[in-house]
């Protein structure tokens, strides 16, 4: 694999992970009443936030869970349960709820201060674990090695992946606007319920993957990898 490939497959891994597109109903509920100003600055530092975390986990995370001896298979069952219990808030509750804000109205002329109460509010559990799961953490861990192979070229591939992943979610969240209005209340309430189905899903999956990655044969194949590449 040279870098090129190294580059584009780790993009198109980040955009599923971060799936910015079945985020946006959430970004839009967090900021209802926001100005197009107060929003892009938001999601501006939701998704430079997403940048350095990447980044910072590309250059040490294998680093750390070795340091605190933690294996990759511990961290994918201690991030699935983390993503579990966010999905079941999202499928069973008033989940937008938590993010509504009602000062972004009477704040329309404020966008630093609005966007800094909204970027503190957002970092957990929107920005981690939401966007940033275990998913994509592991999947960043396991690319830096493959980059590490390549040299230079490897990384400066990899940290393109990155960045270009992080600006095409921030154009998403930036144009919330109209989605919101066309969906309305009722209708971003019914998308994050089938979101946090969706979630709670994926987390039994990293669960799963990490049980069977840590006891090996505890799991047939089809269970850990019921899609593998090429397979029907």
């Amino acid at each position: 694999m040279n870098a090129v490939d190294l580059g584009v497959n780790l993009f198109v891994a980040l955009f599923a992970l971060l799936d910015p597109i079945g985020n946006v109903p959430i970004f839009a509920a967090a900021t209802a009443g926001a100005s197009l100003r107060q929003r892009i600055t938001v999601s501006a530092m939701i998704c430079g936030f997403a940048a350095v975390f990447l980044g910072f986990f590309f250059f040490t995370g294998l680093g750390l869970l070795q340091f605190f001896g933690i294996s990759l298979a511990a961290f994918r069952i201690a991030g699935g349960i983390l993503l579990l219990l966010l999905g079941l808030d999202m499928a069973r509750e008033d989940f937008l709820k938590i993010f509504a804000d009602a000062d972004a109205v009477t704040d329309a002329k404020d966008v630093r201060g609005y966007a800094k109460r909204r970027f503190k509010r957002l970092i957990v559990p929107f920005a981690i674990p939401l966007m940033i799961g275990p998913g994509a953490i592991s999947a960043i861990i396991i690319n830096a090695g493959e980059a590490q192979k390549l040299g230079a070229a490897g990384t400066a591939a990899s940290l393109t992946a990155m960045v270009a992943a992080c600006v095409v979610t921030f154009v998403c969240f930036a144009c919330t606007g109209p989605i919101s209005r066309i969906l309305g209340d009722v209708g971003m309430a019914i998308v994050v319920r089938v979101l946090g189905l969706i979630l709670c899903a994926l987390a039994i999956q990293f669960i799963i993957a990490g049980l069977g990655e840590a006891i090996p044969g505890m799991f047939s194949i089809g269970v850990t990898a019921p899609y593998p590449a090429g397979g029907h």
